[in-house]
């Protein structure tokens, strides 16, 4: 006589948007790419909600994955941003798998404001040779400091 199998309790699937108070990864992934190059340019929440027709407080609301963003605001923004629209979903997959605790504390780093900001000046050296001298100058010092633990 046979047992019966007991079976196997399927995880709830994650519960994202309206209602949850939980925004969905993709959209907080997006938002947080919005939010990159915009800095990168330079532009504030201001000038972007301006060049979209919208108040800055929306868009504060797209960089925080709160709202998400339609596909035509997104090709809007792409456009305003000047990449492509795939510039918003790069890196997705490595976001989402937090493949480990040492990849996400770097992608935290790439995307402070002012790790963004330090990027935008970096490439504002219109001289490659300076630049170059600048960018061995960052190396020995950073060199110069015991790596944390």
């Amino acid at each position: 006589m046979r047992k019966p199998s007991k079976a196997v309790a399927a995880k709830p699937a994650p519960r994202y948007g309206r209602g949850t108070g939980v925004p969905n990864p993709v959209d907080v992934h997006v938002g947080a790419r919005i939010r990159m190059r915009r800095l990168l340019l330079g532009m504030n929440q201001e000038t972007l909600a301006s060049a979209l027709g919208l108040t800055f407080q929306q868009v504060q609301k797209y960089e925080g994955g709160a709202n998400r963003v339609s596909a035509s605001r997104l090709s809007e923004m792409a456009r305003i941003l000047s990449v492509p629209i795939s510039y918003f979903f790069s890196d997705l997959e490595t976001a989402e798998s937090e493949s480990s605790g040492e990849d996400k504390e770097w992608r935290e780093h790439l995307q402070r404001p002012e790790t963004i900001e330090f990027i935008r000046l970096y490439y504002a050296i219109a001289d490659p040779s300076v630049r170059h001298q600048f960018l061995e100058m960052t190396k020995a010092l950073g060199a110069s400091f015991p790596e944390k633990a």
